[in-house]
């Protein structure tokens, strides 16, 4: 599907005699961030034990596999690749050896410098056993003249820029970190009176019955030992940029972010975008299954009646075979199926969450009018993605984005809908409650809250100048 690529989730446990059992579960939880590979590592007896794998959860981990994961502290990830290649060397969590003995490091973000980095500690000596940026941090950690372990990853993370939630395991201490402008959610939790749970979402805590605490604040560092939990600050206050992205698609709808449930700021969207937007149709559908609480708000906001008319096959995995000719939008119509009897005759407004390069738009379109649709009329509840994400979503680069490169007008032909809207970024906004300060909105407006390298910048440039 045409969506941008889900990027990391973490899950943290401690103090818990079953640290392994529950870190699998939460990966399960959040299995929707990521399903590239998955990962487990436990602290045990003075050593840590790892199980780790490419493809889903379920695929990775069995009975036998957990019963190697012995110890009450864990750190679980699964992984989608933003930077990097995908192979067993790059699966988190990562563990390594270095002369204070192992550490591992589970990683939900981007750093925009990391390649700067690497080439200088390759120049001085260090080397790489994957192409991941997060195994820049483990080079400086290993590389601090720091003492203690906080203070070396503290010592790291001042060099290193860019978005970061991060999970540390070693000597059976548990360290979790958000970067100073808070790109990526992470949350604390409980179980029972001396157990703690860290993930990247609240779904997490509500599938192994935790207790939410709190969101872990931008910035800081929570160390979790057998002494407690110790919260630091140790880095400069900066403007908070949480990935407005979170709400309009990645996050579970059933999470909450910055104390609101991301279900219900999706109708909100759906509800802004119908006032916007607002269409004389039979019917609102959405493109399951990020478009329905968005098309639930959009009906309720219209009054026009709400159905599903397209069905997703939830059961799809990798397909190793596609025929050229044969099926015509095979990609599209294994995934997705129209209900010709909800939608025979009717003026159809469809909602999705998004829209990238635009391919699965033209294709589903396509879709419900072969299915008797007497007009289509197109929705999306986020505004045009116009540039690139440097921060860990894996969006293509500006030239394919279909929204940088065409008027509104071109988007509707080529998609072949009889209309189209977009939410506007004031519309999204106001949905939030929010002026915008507190999110990174830079795929709309191109203002990024960190620089990144130099060639990235002039490649911006020169787009801009000769599009």
């Amino acid at each position: 599907m045409d969506k941008p690529k889900e990027y990391c989730g973490l899950i943290g446990i401690f103090g818990h005699p079953e640290a392994a059992n529950l870190a699998y579960l939460g990966l399960y939880a959040l299995q929707h961030r990521g399903q590239e590979s998955a990962g487990i590592v436990t602290h045990y007896n003075g050593e840590l034990k790892m199980e780790r794998g490419m493809g889903r959860v379920a695929d990775i981990f069995n009975e036998e596999r957990l019963e190697k994961l012995p110890g009450e502290v864990a750190i679980g990830h699964v992984r989608y690749s933003t930077a990097g290649d995908s192979g067993i060397n790059e699966v988190h969590p990562l563990v390594v050896r270095y002369s204070e003995g192992e550490m591992a490091v589970a990683h939900n973000g981007n750093l925009v410098n990391a390649e700067q980095i690497k080439e200088q500690l390759v120049e001085d000596g260090s080397i790489f056993q994957s192409t991941t940026d997060s195994e820049v941090i483990v080079h400086l950690i290993a590389r601090s003249r720091e003492t203690s372990f906080s203070d070396r990853i503290i010592d790291t993370l001042t060099s290193v820029k860019g978005a970061y939630s991060l999970l540390f395991l070693k000597d059976g201490q548990l360290v979790a970190v958000r970067d100073p402008y808070g790109f990526r959610p992470l949350c604390l939790g409980s179980l029972g009176e001396s157990s703690y749970v860290i993930a990247s979402e609240t779904c997490v805590l509500d599938l192994i019955e935790a207790k939410f605490i709190r969101e872990i604040e931008p910035g800081e560092m929570l160390i979790i030992d057998e002494s407690g939990i110790i919260s630091l600050m140790p880095f400069a206050t900066q403007p908070n940029r949480f990935c407005v992205f979170e709400y309009i698609y990645f996050a579970r709808p059933d999470s909450m972010l910055l104390g609101k449930t991301v279900h219900l700021v999706r109708k909100e969207f759906g509800r802004q975008l119908a006032r916007d937007h607002m269409e004389r149709a039979d019917l609102v559908i959405p493109v399951p299954d990020s478009g329905k609480s968005a098309a639930l708000g959009f009906a309720e906001e219209a009054g026009i009646p709400f159905d599903f008319g397209l069905i997703r096959n939830r059961y799809v995995g990798r397909t190793f075979i596609e025929p050229k000719q044969s099926i015509r939008h095979f990609g599209v119509k294994v995934k997705l199926n129209a209900i010709r009897d909800v939608l025979e005759g009717k003026r159809v407004v469809v909602i999705d969450d998004s829209i990238v390069r635009a391919t699965t738009s033209r294709k589903i379109i396509k879709m419900i009018k072969d299915a008797g649709a007497r007009e289509v009329h197109m929705r999306i509840a986020a505004p045009p993605v116009q540039y690139p994400c440097y921060y860990g979503i894996d969006m293509p680069n500006r030239k394919e984005l279909i929204a940088a490169t065409h008027s509104l007008e071109e988007i509707r032909r080529y998609i072949t809908s009889d209309s189209l809207g977009y939410l506007s970024v004031s519309g999204m906004n106001k949905a939030l409650e929010s002026t915008g300060d507190g999110f990174c909105q830079a795929c709309f407006t191109g203002r990024y809250p960190i620089d990144f390298p130099a060639e990235k910048a002039v490649q911006l440039r020169l787009f801009d100048r000769f599009r």
